[in-house]
């Protein structure tokens, strides 16, 4: 695996970026796989909160970030 820019490990903020980036990854997988067949098992409020709560991570991130000590 090739090494993470430099910006997703070693600059201020890092980890919220990070945490950020796999987030909006889990509910695009979501998004993308909902018609297969495991994932239609799921019912629409569970899809919708995912996406709500990458929705608000990023208003978060961006609103009040984290001040770098």
């Amino acid at each position: 695996m090739p090494p993470l820019p430099p910006s997703l490990t070693l600059q201020p903020g890092w980890r919220q970026r990070r945490r950020l980036l796999q987030m909006w990854a889990l509910a695009g997988v979501v998004v993308l796989l909902r018609p297969q067949w495991p994932l239609r098992l799921l019912p629409g409020w569970v899809v919708g909160a995912l996406l709500l709560w990458a929705v608000l991570e990023l208003l978060a991130w961006a609103w009040w970030p984290r001040r770098w000590r």
